[in-house]
Parts: structure tokens; sequence; C-alpha cells
């Protein structure tokens, strides 16, 4: 899992890429491909 500061670019980077918060983090999850997860922070 990749930790960014901003989650922006990383949304674009597929197309089933998703922004979703979870305990006050912010996650980006990719039910396709999960090697596209990042989280904010």
């Amino acid at each position: 899992m990749r930790v960014a500061s901003s989650l922006k670019t990383l949304k674009n980077r597929h197309k089933d890429c998703r922004v979703i918060r979870r305990k006050g983090r912010v996650y980006v999850i990719n039910k396709t491909n999960p090697r596209f997860k990042a989280r904010q922070g």
C-alpha cells in the first residue's frame, strides 16, 4: 500500500479507483487491481 500526502493523482492511475474514508483516514481502493491501493497521511 502506498502512503501519500495527496490522493488526487493516485486516483487517476486506474479507472476503477475509488476514494473511501475509513476511521478518519482516506483510502484509494481498487477491486479489479489491488495493486493501486493507497492511504493518505
